[in-house]
């Protein structure tokens, strides 16, 4: 990285701030090679610095001039075109492209790393001339049922805007052609493509909204049909619900940041219009998402509560099931101990020994018979009277 030292004057004439990097000047031209006698002397072509930009293109007065295929084309021609516009869109892009963007734009080494990094939450920088804006773009996937969040970095300076997309949303070759089939919108600058941009990413809430919505509708009906994996599904969905939330709660503060400073730098009252309407929607769209969370919390709440009360019914059950075991059993040990009771009196009875008492008694049967009649219907008389019977 070169030394740190005081920013050149830019092409519009204005002296910045000190930075990391400085405006790199024009490459002298090429003298022009000489044709090698054989083709395997030839040196190998330099590799192309197309990189990860998706788009760049040169617009003035809302009409787009030129669409250069590299970077170093796009900054040639912007130092050519004096009233030019540059918007360049890149798609997680390399460092050396950044470093490069940085060294042309002179871009604050603080948002470039923000940008090479990315993970930033939603923010609004002011360095010097440079706007930095880092927004969080979602997107709702009907095939899985989850929310798929991207991230997107701009530089807003005086004559250029350079995205950089981190995820599949939004769709910004969208948001270009919009604004290039409104070139009066168009015409007013780099702060245009800015709101537009938002316009882009609040608008991009709205399915995810309406997703949602359905995902806590059928949440709803799995909870109280009993659904065993719907606390799974409650729990993926909150976390969606809380990172959706800091996507858009800070955005609400950048818009009305941006509102506080119009009469500072001159907005066009069209663009206060247009970025008034943008605040609505997100503001809007951050109720939305609070109550989603918090009507998620109350499923939760819900759910919990059905299925302890289903838990303790499958107890109240199993304890119902063991008393009426226990009555059973009680019932068989009674009539287990009424019928031990003659039979013990039969068995010892009916020992054969020669030498026992009550053998030769004329009224020895008469005996065990009611012995046995009279133990047994005590014990019935107990068990009857401690309901084992």
């Amino acid at each position: 990285m070169p030394q740190r030292r005081a920013r050149p004057t830019s092409r519009n004439g204005r002296a910045g701030r000190r930075t990391g990097w400085r405006r790199a000047p024009a490459p002298p031209p090429e003298p022009a090679p000489e044709t090698p006698a054989s083709t395997a002397d030839a040196p190998p072509p330099e590799p192309s610095d197309t990189g990860s930009v998706v788009q760049a293109a040169l617009y003035r007065d809302g009409v787009r001039v030129s669409a250069p295929d590299t970077l170093a084309d796009t900054f040639r021609e912007l130092r050519e075109q004096r009233s030019g516009m540059a918007w360049i869109g890149l798609a997680r892009p390399t460092e050396g492209e950044l470093l490069s963007l940085a060294a042309e734009f002179d871009l604050h080494p603080l948002a470039v790393e923000d940008a090479m990094e990315a993970h930033q939450r939603p923010k609004l920088e002011r360095y010097g001339e440079t706007l930095f804006v880092v927004l969080s773009a979602a997107r709702y996937l009907d095939t899985t049922e989850e929310v798929d969040f991207g991230e997107l970095h701009v530089f807003v300076g005086p004559d250029f805007v350079i995205t950089v997309r981190h995820g599949a949303a939004p769709d910004l070759s969208a948001v270009r052609q919009r604004m290039e089939e409104t070139p009066e919108l168009l015409k007013l600058g780099p702060e245009a493509v800015l709101y537009a941009i938002l316009d882009a990413v609040v608008d991009g809430y709205a399915p995810v909204v309406t997703g949602v919505q359905t995902d806590i509708d059928e949440i709803e009906t799995e909870v109280f049909r009993g659904d065993p994996k719907v606390s799974r599904r409650i729990y993926e969905l909150s976390r969606e619900m809380v990172e959706f939330q800091r996507a858009t709660r800070p955005l609400v503060g950048m818009l009305h940041s941006l509102m506080a400073g119009f009469a500072k730098y001159g907005t066009d009252e069209e663009l206060q219009r247009y970025l008034r309407d943008v605040a609505d929607h997100v503001t809007h769209t951050s109720e939305q998402v609070d109550g989603f969370r918090q009507a998620l919390t109350d499923i939760l709440t819900v759910n919990a509560t059905l299925v302890t009360q289903e838990q303790n019914a499958e107890m109240r059950a199993l304890a119902e099931a063991g008393f009426e075991q226990n009555e059973e059993i009680k019932k068989i040990s009674a009539w287990a101990a009424i019928l031990f009771a003659p039979t013990l009196v039969g068995t010892i009875y009916g020992m054969n020994f020669e030498q026992m008492p009550e053998l030769n008694w004329s009224l020895g049967y008469p005996f065990a018979i009611g012995l046995m009649g009279v133990v047994c219907t005590g014990l019935y008389v107990i068990f009857k009277r401690r309901d084992w019977l």
